[in-house]
């Protein structure tokens, strides 16, 4: 411990990367071997619980590439420094505002709007985080966008439907835009003795969501099930929460070392960022029911979905809620 507070910070952060990467590396390897399994002469019942691990190890294997482009996108972004973490985050946005766009019902009248979304809004969005004016990042799209987007539509003369379609537009904004864009600002966000170091509270900030997440989904299927909105997730029970937020805290009071707050105030933070994650998968859940759909990214050839607003929608829940909470309330 001693020797990694001797290093500066770029080899710290250098330091966390390679780590990540190495972890990777193993985790890819382990996943090509359990595929390497060989075939053999099975039942009918043995065929099929053999197809079903099939599925399982594609699934994992199309989680891992995920992970992998986001470890990638997470290195680019903070070697190519401010410029780069913008962009980088920037066109993640685009891609999620378009997915979420592509699965919600607008008309000729929305176009306005839309074009206001993507070619107005999301670049000054991350043109503040990128100038470090988190005040006005902070009140832009919640302020400014959401007044401008219904006047460009009521401008078209179309007023069906006119809330509605507003409200998906502003919604999307504010979950693809707005919510991810807390991403890069931790990236950029400096404190007194902890300069250079923003990758480490994004680590700590995906790390915490994750655990939320897993701890949930095993509880979720070891416990019984009492849901809380059976309409929407069966899964989703208190008791599952419960035991995501506490895996979240214990997680966060492990990676404190990495923050500059101690144990305490780093469990608290780490149990709103996976609280907040785990609520936010859930209202992704309600708007995919709302689409009828299974998954974002399971009709690509009519949508363009790919996926991406399930592996985003956590974090762009979690974000902004750290964001204010390690600017203003812990640190």
């Amino acid at each position: 411990m001693e020797q990694l507070r001797s290093l500066d910070a770029t080899g710290q952060v250098a330091l966390l990367f390679v780590s990540l990467f190495g972890l990777l590396v193993l985790a890819s390897l382990v996943v090509a071997l359990l595929a390497l399994s060989p075939a053999r002469d099975e039942g009918g019942q043995e065929r099929h619980e053999r197809h079903e691990r099939h599925d399982r190890r594609r699934a994992l294997q199309r989680d891992l590439r995920a992970v992998w482009i986001g470890a990638i996108v997470f290195w680019l972004a903070w070697v190519s420094g401010p410029v780069g973490a913008t962009l980088a985050f920037g066109i993640f946005s685009f891609l999620a505002l378009r997915e979420f766009i592509t699965l919600v019902h607008t008309r000729r009248a929305d176009h306005r709007g839309l074009i206001l979304a993507f070619f107005v809004i999301l670049p000054l969005q991350y043109l503040l985080v990128g100038l470090r004016r988190f005040d006005l990042f902070s009140v832009f799209v919640p302020v400014y966008a959401f007044l401008a987007i219904p006047v460009a539509s009521a401008l078209a003369g179309d007023p069906g439907r006119f809330l509605e379609r507003n409200a998906k537009i502003q919604w999307g904004i504010m979950v693809c835009v707005f919510g991810l864009s807390h991403a890069p600002a931790l990236l950029l966000l400096e404190f007194r003795g902890y300069e250079d170091r923003g990758a480490f509270l994004v680590f700590f900030l995906v790390m915490v969501v994750a655990a939320a997440q897993l701890v949930q989904e095993v509880a979720s299927r070891s416990l019984r099930r009492r849901p809380l909105a059976r309409q929407i997730d069966r899964s989703f029970s208190l008791r599952a929460f419960g035991l995501g937020v506490a895996a979240a805290a214990i997680v966060g009071a492990a990676l404190f070392w990495i923050t500059p707050v101690d144990p305490l105030r780093a469990a608290v933070m780490a149990a709103v960022a996976g609280g907040c994650g785990t609520l936010g998968e859930l209202v992704m859940r309600a708007l995919k029911k709302d689409a009828g759909v299974l998954w974002w990214g399971n009709r690509p050839s009519l949508t363009g979905a790919v996926g991406l607003l399930d592996r985003v929608a956590p974090l762009c829940f979690a974000a902004p809620l750290f964001f204010h909470s390690v600017r203003w309330y812990f640190v």
